[in-house]
């Protein structure tokens, strides 16, 4: 698959990178915004897109926003906030036909561009505030997302094992902020951080579709220059505690199915060499039906409803989640620990390796294969400051062999177990 060579070019305030590809018949635009993670601005960047992406200056209301967007063909506009490591990241996506494949002469481009910069850089303003309504409409939908947390017991679990695995890093911080830091929040606040928001935050743009590049450069110069009192110098510092000791904990609550979730470190990241070999330990052990966790937790023994891994890219933890009856703890928690004890000792076969390869590298295609997708591989890479080619990911992924994936697994230090049983449960 060839991926067509990302160009990236530091701009005044932001830093420009252009995918020109005749694969698409849509151009996507995404804006991400990166930052530390601090606590008490959390609740206030959960609410900050949700309040920029409702009106502008000169659309000032969601109707007159959406309005404007389903004119132009139909564009979409979407935001969201997620913990990359230490960094919160906050995205505005937008995805425009090409005018290109239109009979219409209408600059599609330059006037989906136009809203763009007034979502970001235009939003509607009163006296120094964000527009009542639209902020204490967006503030309730983000409380009720706060409080359906509880109600979806395994995102609840694998929130509280974050609590008490990264109790004392800022990874632990909640991605959409905190109930008691929301009802203190006025749209005066929210439009006082948003100003410092907008010029501090580190800003990456990509635009990825079949377009003139020297005149989509200037359209992107002309829509996302700014004044920034930051460079675009991106630290990449996350916080790894030796882990002395694991820790165990057991909560209760109004449940059938126990939650029984597992933190461990993997002292890898990615622009690590030995991201790759992290990848197909994922996949062996928890990351595909055919793993062990699935085959053995749930197959074999009848264990678990789901027993599943996956890995966080940037902060270097490898996450286990499984569903069992309350009674069935002890058990479970011997079986998975067991598989990762069997992957030390390279209990997986040459021929398992190299299906788990294939699997991999599909899975990374298959994301590659969407604009959006591919925009977040490349952000990734942003990140971690180790940029590579897109091929180059899957090469490094085909040369990973079975001591790599065995040395890797030697790595890997069990942090924190954590039980969401029901209330009264036996263990």
């Amino acid at each position: 698959m060839k991926i067509n060579k990302e160009k990236m070019l530091e701009k005044k305030g932001y830093r420009l990178h252009i995918l020109p590809s005749k694969k698409y018949k849509t151009i996507n635009i995404v804006a991400k915004f990166k930052s530390d993670l601090k606590k008490e601005w959390m609740t206030k960047r959960a609410l900050l897109p949700m309040v920029l992406q409702k009106a502008t200056q000169n659309h000032p209301g969601p109707r007159q926003l959406q309005s404007a967007l389903e004119n132009l063909y139909g564009t979409i506009l979407s935001s969201d906030g997620t913990k990359k490591g230490e960094n919160h990241v906050i995205s505005f996506r937008m995805e425009v036909a090409n005018e290109a494949y239109l009979n219409d002469q209408t600059p599609l481009l330059e006037e989906a561009l136009r809203i763009f910069h007034d979502v970001l850089f235009n939003p509607k303003i009163e006296n120094g505030a964000f527009d009542e309504k639209i902020f204490n409409r967006e503030k309730q939908t983000l409380e009720q997302k706060i409080t359906s947390i509880k109600d979806d017991k395994m995102s609840y679990a694998n929130m509280r094992l974050i609590d008490n695995m990264c109790k004392e890093e800022p990874y632990s911080y909640h991605v959409h902020g905190y109930p008691e830091d929301l009802n203190k929040l006025t749209a005066a606040d929210l439009y006082e951080y948003y100003q410092s928001f907008i010029k501090n935050d580190l800003l990456d743009v990509y635009v990825i579709g079949d377009f003139d590049e020297s005149g989509t450069e200037r359209l992107m110069d002309k829509y996302f220059t700014r004044e920034s009192s930051n460079d675009t110098t991106i630290s990449n510092s996350s916080t790894v505690p030796k882990v002395e000791e694991s820790q165990e904990i057991i909560e209760e609550d109004e449940l059938n199915q126990g939650k029984l979730h597992m933190g461990f470190r993997t002292h890898t990241t990615f622009g690590d060499n030995d991201y790759y070999a992290l990848q197909i330990f994922n996949g062996l052990f928890g990351g595909f039906p055919s793993s062990k966790l699935f085959m053995n937790v749930r197959e074999k023994h009848s264990l678990a409803y789901y027993a599943a891994s996956r890995f966080e890219s940037h902060k270097g933890l490898l996450l286990v989640f499984s569903g069992i009856a309350p009674t069935d703890y002890d058990q479970a928690k011997t079986i998975i620990l067991e598989q990762v004890e069997a992957m030390r000792k390279g209990e997986f076969s040459e021929e398992e390796v190299e299906q788990t390869k294939e699997l991999v590298i599909n899975q990374l295609l298959e994301t590659m294969d969407s604009a959006q997708g591919l925009i977040e591989i490349l952000y990734h890479q942003v990140l971690s400051g180790h940029m590579i080619e897109a091929e180059e990911l899957v090469n490094n992924i085909r040369y990973v062999t079975k001591q790599n994936v065995v040395d890797m697994a030697a790595k890997i230090e069990l942090d924190t177990i954590y039980f969401l049983t029901s209330k009264g449960g036996e263990q």
